[in-house]
């Protein structure tokens, strides 16, 4: 359960890194990875690592981004170009762009599996069938 920063206008809540790590099924190895590269930033207090509720939504995109194939760089650009006081539009622009780009590879990747698998489906049916004729 996240916790609030003391003392903070609006109480922002704040995340323990076994928190989001429990709560995203991700290795506290990871998120100390993220973090060295600069994908998320967590306070420090002593050796506690405490993440806003900014890291745990940039978390969020990290994770949406690796599970459809997008590069750990292609996320770190998309997140470089989040504007709080702008509306966003070039990062949507390109979030689109790169959405696009991934999309037509994932295609590709189905088909080539889907071919794949026919291909093994038709040569078991073959051994198969010849295992039955052997008896």
């Amino acid at each position: 359960m996240a916790e609030t920063i003391e003392g903070a206008a609006d109480a922002e809540p704040i995340y323990r890194i076994g928190e989001l790590a429990s709560e995203f099924d991700i290795t506290l190895r990871a998120l100390r990875f993220y973090e060295d590269k600069g994908l998320v930033e967590p306070r420090r207090v002593g050796n506690t690592r405490l993440f806003s509720r900014r890291d745990r939504a940039r978390l969020k995109l990290i994770l949406l981004g690796k599970r459809v194939g997008l590069s750990l760089q292609d996320i770190s650009d998309l997140l470089d170009l989040y504007d709080p006081a702008g509306d966003n539009r070039l990062q949507l622009e390109r979030a689109e762009a790169m959405g696009t780009e991934q999309l037509a590879r994932l295609r590709e990747e189905r088909a080539s599996l889907d071919a794949a698998i026919e291909e093994l489906d038709a040569t078991l049916a073959t051994v198969r069938a010849q295992l039955a004729e052997s008896g």
